[in-house]
């Protein structure tokens, strides 16, 4: 590499608090963003649960939360909920970005419909992802390519969605189990494109197996299959 002048730093600034239970995961995001003379974004505080995130947000009220959609304490949607003050804020308001590995309909509907201004999957790029950033930062809405149809779809019906009591006594990260194991995925598999143990996996289809008064891994395709969660 040959020595040219140094890059001017950028002046545009946005402050981040990101939101994850995966270590790594954050770690990854701060190297590939946070450098602040380069990218303009500054990483103001982590969180890994519900109520780490809500003390860190309120605490250092950033201007873009990065929020996953899947952690421990209810999930993100929880996060907008008990947040949904400083959201609303008429001056600085606190705007969230979903960034998570699921790119499934009910968890983008879910929480866009929470007051996040975006969702992106974490396959997005650095570069693409500080320009996320900075757009819902100046309030527009930005999602990963695919993923505004199903928005755009679900607030274009006029009738409610259905209400299924079942499906609404999972968590997020039990739906996500369940979908993976409908998909015929082994718990090694699941565990490892979820960022989770395995024993964390069991545990989970032990739970929607009890939830949902199933048995096997077979009942539970079947019944993920009738309500089309595959």
């Amino acid at each position: 590499m040959t020595n040219g002048p140094e890059a001017a730093p950028v002046e545009r600034r946005v402050r981040v608090v990101l939101v994850d239970d995966h270590r790594m995961f954050r770690t990854g995001v701060q190297a590939e963003i946070g450098a602040t003379d380069r990218t303009g974004v500054e990483v103001v505080g982590e969180a890994a649960d519900v109520d780490q995130a809500v003390t860190v947000i309120t605490a250092t009220r950033p201007e873009v939360v990065l929020l996953d959609v899947h952690l421990p304490g209810g999930g993100g949607v929880e996060v907008l909920r008990r947040c949904a003050a400083l959201s609303a804020a008429a001056e600085s308001p606190v705007r969230f970005l979903a960034l998570s590995v699921s790119d499934a309909a009910e968890d983008v509907i879910g929480v866009i419909r929470g007051g996040a201004r975006g969702y992106v999957t974490k396959t997005i790029t650095g570069t693409d992802l500080v320009d996320a950033i900075f757009r819902v930062k100046d309030g527009d809405a930005v999602f990963s390519p695919r993923l505004a149809g199903f928005v755009l779809d679900a607030f274009a019906s006029t009738d409610a969605p259905p209400v299924d009591e079942d499906l609404d006594r999972l968590t997020q990260r039990e739906r996500e189990v369940l979908r993976l194991i409908a998909r015929g995925y082994a718990y090694k598999e699941i565990a490892k494109q979820l960022f989770i143990s395995v024993k964390t996996v069991e545990s989970h289809v032990s739970a929607v197996l009890r939830k949902l008064q199933l048995s096997n891994r077979h009942e539970l395709t079947r019944w993920a299959t009738a309500r089309r969660l595959i």
